[in-house]
């Protein structure tokens, strides 16, 4: 079966528009295809039982007939379709081959292979369709309106395709931005993690890039639009995810090619066994009853299967283990990898930031608990993640916040709140200790230089406005992060590299925990995908592990995407080859090594059927194959097969794997 990406339909700016698919995607019996291939599962296992257990042939052939009927129609009629350009594919000799099969009375036989073909059609209609809701998603981070300021100072609500450069809009506390442009007034956090990966909020005042879709924190702020809506980040997101589908289209036409090639030689081999014998004098029904049974011995339906369950057995094992591979083919290009790139935030680490150091200063009298106290205090009411996880950290050691009044926050400062009567400030060190010269100062500032070029973000807390201790935040690496690493070195004969939004002294810092020496940080989508296409284009075949939007477009560019289930964009999850429902970055070796043990019981099972069909053709040819005996060799390298291919549903082929 083959199909074709279509991309959704998109407005002029570049952005899917609504009154597309829903937000939780298609639904599998939305789409035709799986209704037919259900049907045709359905009838085919109602009029088995009822064959074998001896019912009227009239029942369970009328069964087969409507099962021949669902599953066969649609590819049917494309390959009729594909006749009038010229076209003979492997679909329609499939049918072909069935039908052939249920004129000497193989019923079964040939509606079997119709429901492996329907239900073959069916998955990649809807690997299609989801891949197209996915990119409809995108909605959500695009704001459909922005407020645009007037000469006057008047505001005005319009459509963000009306947007021009040298515009000017107001961006309000908690909205997302409207367009890519540069900050002319104002200051503010903005959560650009889709957009970078960056975990934390980044301070935005005069002169700061913004980009749309992105989300304002608490401040206001006037930003001059530098890019049209078609040519936002956001835009060309959308364009890279469906460029880097089309770019897979040589390998289909490859796969097209082989298919008519091989469609016409059977034809022709068929045709042949049929006419050559009948031309000689043989008796029409003997020269039929030869072609058939050449048909059936030869056709592709052995090497299919052997193909098949290796690499389904493989999916179902990873699939329990937590990795869901979206199709037989990707589970086939996992184990030809021999690159790893591996995004930064949400994926070496687990993308939510975490007290890690607590650093009292000498003079100030406080133990770490209480300089916790009082910052988790003064930062209750704030919203800010670095605020929640402040307050996370004085949860988790138990410690009881007293109340904070008088709370005032300043994006791109801190905050500041009365507790116990004392003024608290907690906030960047830099622009708390602006001026300051006395001694804790200093050492204020000393303690938050280390913590910084520690890889982590420093947070002043001050009581009076006297320095009191400074806080170490960090995104903290996975727990199994080093030993994947090393594992996906050993798989594949190079350290993987680190593609990432984040600032280089950060990302340089986690690489050297876990042992890559490739850094790669600051990088924006695009950023990403021409580092991706650089590796292949040295003939490497890349692997990319990732979890936002931002890595989208490098999942969609690589051989291979991987995206870490819990917390990835839903764009991430749908454009990845394979998902980590439960974010255990070690699965990601373990189905790398799982698939190479596949690809090797699919060399053997390719090798036994293809010994069988060439045997049995060969008998046919040179002798009289009696037609029972070679549905019986037949079938019976198709059991051969399917067993061998099974062995990987065993729990030790997942372990031995995972060592």
């Amino acid at each position: 079966m083959t199909s074709t990406l279509t991309p959704p339909a998109a407005d002029p700016a570049g952005l899917p528009r609504e009154g597309g698919a829903p937000r939780g995607g298609t639904r599998v019996f939305a789409l035709p295809e799986a209704r037919w291939a259900a049907a045709a599962i359905v009838l085919f296992l109602v009029a088995l039982p009822l064959q074998l257990t001896g019912a009227p042939t009239w029942v369970w052939g009328a069964l087969y007939a409507l099962s021949y009927a669902t599953g066969g129609w649609e590819p049917g009629w494309a390959g009729l379709q594909a006749l009038k350009e010229k076209t003979l594919d492997v679909d329609l000799l499939m049918i072909v081959a069935a039908l052939g099969a249920a004129a000497i009375g193989q019923v079964m036989d040939g509606a079997l292979l119709i429901v492996i073909f329907a239900t073959s059609g069916a998955l990649e209609a809807l690997a299609t369709a989801r891949t197209a809701d996915s990119v409809r998603g995108l909605l959500d981070l695009a704001p459909a309106t922005a407020t645009r300021l007037d000469g006057d100072g008047g505001e005005v609500a319009v459509s963000v395709e009306e947007l021009a450069v040298g515009d000017t809009i107001l961006v309000r506390p908690g909205e997302r931005i409207g367009a890519d442009g540069r900050v002319l007034d104002g200051a503010s956090d903005v959560d650009q993690a889709t957009i970078t990966g960056e975990p934390l909020p980044v301070a935005k005042e005069k002169g700061d890039e913004v980009f749309a879709g992105t989300l304002n924190g608490t401040g206001a702020l006037r930003v001059r639009v530098e890019r049209d809506a078609s040519d936002s980040v956001i835009a060309r997101i959308v364009r890279m995810v469906e460029e880097a589908s089309e770019t897979k289209a040589p390998t289909q036409l490859f796969i097209e090619k082989v298919e008519q090639r091989y469609s016409l030689g059977m034809v022709a081999a068929t045709l042949a066994v049929f006419l050559v014998p009948l031309a000689f004098g043989a008796h029409l029904t003997d020269a039929l009853l030869r072609a058939m049974t050449f048909m059936i011995v030869a056709s592709p339906c052995a090497v299919v299967l052997a193909t098949m369950p290796p690499l389904l057995s493989a999916i179902a094992n990873a699939g329990r283990h937590g990795v869901l591979v979206k199709s037989a083919v990707v589970m086939e290009r996992l184990g030809q990898v021999d690159a790893v790139a591996l995004d930064k935030t949400g994926t070496l680490t687990e993308g939510t930031p975490r007290v890690t150091d607590i650093r009292p200063l000498a003079g100030s009298a406080r133990n770490e608990s209480e300089v916790l106290v009082l910052a988790a205090a003064a930062e209750h009411p704030s919203e800010h993640p670095l605020a929640r996880a402040v307050v996370a950290a004085a949860r988790e050691r138990g410690l009881a916040l007293p109340v904070a009044e008088d709370f005032d926050s300043t994006p791109g400062i801190g905050v500041t709140a009365t507790v116990d009567g004392r003024v608290v400030a907690v906030g960047a060190p830099a622009r708390l200790l602006d001026g300051a010269a006395d001694v804790d100062s200093a050492r204020a500032g000393v303690l938050a230089g280390e913590l910084e070029d520690g890889g982590r973000t420093a947070v002043l807390v001050t009581v009076d406005a006297a320095p009191v201790g400074v806080l170490g935040i960090a995104d903290r690496l996975r727990p199994d992060a080093i030993a994947t690493v090393s594992s996906l070195a050993s798989l594949t004969g190079a350290a993987p590299l680190l593609l990432t939004g984040d600032n280089p002294r950060a990302a340089a810092r986690l690489a050297a925990e876990v042992g890559i020496d490739d850094v790669r940080a600051g990088l924006l989508p695009q950023d990403k995908v021409s580092a991706v296409r650089q590796l292949e284009g040295a003939g490497r075949r890349v692997l990319v592990v990732g979890d936002g939007v931002n890595d989208a477009p490098a999942l969609a560019a690589a051989h291979t995407g991987v995206a870490m289930g819990r917390a990835g964009s839903d764009l991430a999850l749908e454009t990845a080859d394979a998902v980590i429902v439960r974010d255990e970055l070690a699965t990601v070796p373990a189905v790398m090594a799982l698939s190479r043990r596949a690809r090797k019981l699919v060399v053997q099972n390719l090798v036994i059927a293809g010994v069988f069909i060439a045997a049995l053709v060969v008998w046919d040819l040179a002798g009289h194959l009696p037609l029972p005996l070679g549905v019986a060799g037949h079938e019976g390298s198709t059991v051969i097969v399917g067993l061998n291919g099974l062995r990987l549903l065993r729990e030790a082929a997942w372990k031995r794997g995972a060592q």
